[in-house]
């Protein structure tokens, strides 16, 4: 259908008479086909005031606000088609509670910044996929070396580009893929192999076939109302990289454009499943997700349907597979915004668990699809045909919004090993500096006369926080907060020590196996900071000390705290501290911390409190 021409011949209808309502649903119907809700909302509403609308435009309008966002004024129109006509009952009630989901949803949307991306085009862009150190995706734009145009858009067809983003952060110029892999008919929604060397792409078969059932859109799968029209159906193929060049494109193995359409594949991370969209006999709805699973020869099985927890009698496209295994899709037939919407699926071949939408702002009431994360990040694209003025995808860039919070700190003295009971005092005065990556100058505050002090700061970023005050060690801390909300407080204790001779102080959390010295992980954290401390004050040298409980012979005790704190003391060493300001002691059971000498009955926490380490200044 060569929908722009239709509008031109409606329009030009309306400027010769009165409007029909014929003539309205048309333009409605018209721009409706070609995503352009804005356009269609508008004419349909037209309709309207015409005592024989139909049902049909009626629902129609109510998908329109629905893909507009215009949620209530949606419901208002659904319950009309109810009153009307109470076989969609069903159908109906899902969509007005799909819309008051969507109002839920749009009053607390998830905490991400969305950005729409500069290298897209007047014509759509869309389906970007992970290629080298950039992306390959689907695009109309005009391409002057390729010749023909789409009736059905009016513009050029589909074509798989490619664009590199150097270290910098800017984009090259979008090229085209070879002529090996685009076609001079639609070429789009592709995947890679994890190694690159291996494309699988969607192609527009060019011979046209008469429609029994299926669909003619290989953008939107938009079903065509009327049977019997000819159509162009999908095909799945792909190529190698070799040498320097990608081979003759390949059909997969269950093509069968005379019958039905296959595309919009994905490959799983490890190469061994392949999934795809197809509306082939025997499906759940208008078009399933089907897989393949690779066999030993490297043929694929024969396919088979997802299921019905992914699968609904609505269209589900656009599949793709994250690192982590997770499945994201688009679908009309779950609960969403309007139009396709985004959706995140745990498992794999037919069992799955709960379908989850991706919620507002990955989703809106116009289509959502083909997103792709960059592994191991929560960063990545999305395509979307929201706030297009004339219905044409674009690619959106997302990542984690960075939320502004604040830390709450207090900065106490830690008291000394003798007194370890005691309440730590507050210290005031103490200048603050806290740093984060790339900046030159920190920020700087004093805590007062409690101790307290505070800082604004942003999720996601490493902080370093420094405490300086005469009389004390030179204090560091790092922070990586995770702000969920603006009013996130994140709450930081320093204890700082001071600088006197002979002052003993407890090292917490440093514990060695049983009768053995070995430094284990959890005890290198602790001395990591200790690390941080010395290199924080380069004059000071340190006596570092090991206490065992009494359950030993003297000597036994004597030795393997000996053992224990030069084992500590060469860990140290090893991360870049100078031999000559360390001095490892070894005091066994000689400084009991408490009543639990020999042949006394004690409780393990009694003896926990004298297996210790100790640090003190010494000249």
């Amino acid at each position: 259908m060569k929908y722009p021409q239709a509008i031109a011949a409606y329009k030009k209808l309306l400027d010769e008479k009165e409007p029909s309502l014929e003539v309205l649903e048309g333009l409605g119907n018209s721009y409706r086909q070609m995503n352009n809700n804005k356009e269609a909302e508008f004419w349909y509403a037209q309709t309207m005031n015409f005592p024989k609308v139909s049902v049909e435009t009626q629902y129609n309008y109510a998908e329109a606000l629905r893909r507009n966002e215009k949620y209530e004024r949606a419901k208002e129109v659904f319950q009309q088609v109810l009153d009307k006509d109470k076989t969609k009952a069903e159908q109906v009630n899902q969509l007005i509670t799909a819309c008051d989901q969507a109002l839920a949803w749009q009053a607390n949307p998830k905490r991400i910044d969305i950005k729409k991306e500069h290298f897209n085009s007047e014509n759509s862009d869309f389906s970007p996929v992970f290629y080298k150190k950039g992306l390959v995706f689907s695009s109309d734009r005009d391409r002057k070396t390729k010749m023909g145009m789409y009736s059905w858009t009016g513009k050029p067809y589909l074509q798989l580009y490619t664009i590199q983003q150097d270290s910098t952060g800017n984009w090259s110029a979008p090229a085209a893929l070879p002529n090996r892999i685009n076609s001079s008919f639609h070429n789009a929604a592709a995947t890679f192999s994890a190694s690159g060397d291996t494309i699988f792409f969607t192609r527009t078969n060019k011979e046209p076939v008469r429609r029994r059932n299926g669909n003619s859109d290989p953008t939107s799968w938009q079903p065509v109302p009327a049977k019997d029209q000819f159509l162009n159906r999908l095909e799945i193929f792909t190529s190698e990289f070799k040498g320097d060049a990608w081979t003759a494109a390949k059909p997969f193995a269950y093509n069968n454009h005379k019958e039905y359409s296959v595309g919009h594949p994905a490959l799983s991370p490890d190469g061994k499943l392949l999934y795809f969209v197809s509306d082939m006999p025997g499906g759940k709805g208008q078009t399933d997700l089907y897989f393949c699973e690779r066999q030993a020869n490297g043929s694929w099985s024969k396919p088979v349907n997802c299921g019905p927890t992914v699968n609904t009698p609505g269209k589900e496209t656009f599949p793709v597979v994250a690192a982590d295994g997770t499945l994201y899709f688009s679908s009309d037939g779950h609960v969403g915004m309007g139009g396709l919407d985004l959706f995140s699926v745990q498992g794999s071949r037919d069992q799955w668990n709960e379908v989850k939408n991706m919620e507002p702002p990955f989703n809106s009431g116009a289509d959502d699809f083909g997103i792709v994360f960059e592994p191991g990040t929560e960063k990545g694209y999305f395509s979307s045909n929201r706030n297009s003025e004339t219905g044409v995808d674009n690619i959106y860039s997302f990542k984690p919004e960075q939320l502004p919070c604040k830390l709450d700190g207090r900065v106490m003295e830690q008291p000394v090993a003798q007194q370890l009971q005691a309440k730590p005092k507050p210290i005031a005065g103490v200048m603050l500096r806290l740093y984060k990556p790339g900046d030159s100058i920190p920020q700087t505050t004093y805590s007062d006369a409690d101790g307290n002090f505070t800082f604004p700061i942003t999720a996601g970023i490493e902080y370093t926080i420094k405490g300086v005050k005469s009389g004390y060690l030179t204090k560091s801390s790092t922070i990586t907060p995770d702000c969920k909300s603006v009013v996130d407080m994140i709450k930081i204790d320093m204890a700082m020590n001071k600088n006197k001779m002979n002052y003993s102080y407890v090292v917490e959390n440093i514990y060695y196996d049983l009768d053995k010295f070995d430094i284990r992980p959890d005890a290198a954290k602790e001395l990591d900071k200790m690390v941080v401390m010395l290199k924080d004050n380069p004059n000071i040298k340190i006596e570092l000390s090991s206490h065992t409980d009494s359950r030993q012979t003297q000597g036994y005790n004597k030795l393997l705290s000996q053992l224990r704190a030069e084992a500590a003391v060469k860990y140290m060493i090893l991360q870049g501290i100078d031999a000559r300001r360390l001095k490892a002691k070894g005091y066994g059971e000689t400084k009991l911390r408490n009543r639990c000498k020999d042949n006394v009955q004690c409780s393990e926490e009694e003896h926990q409190l004298n297996r210790r380490t100790e640090f003190k200044l010494i000249r």
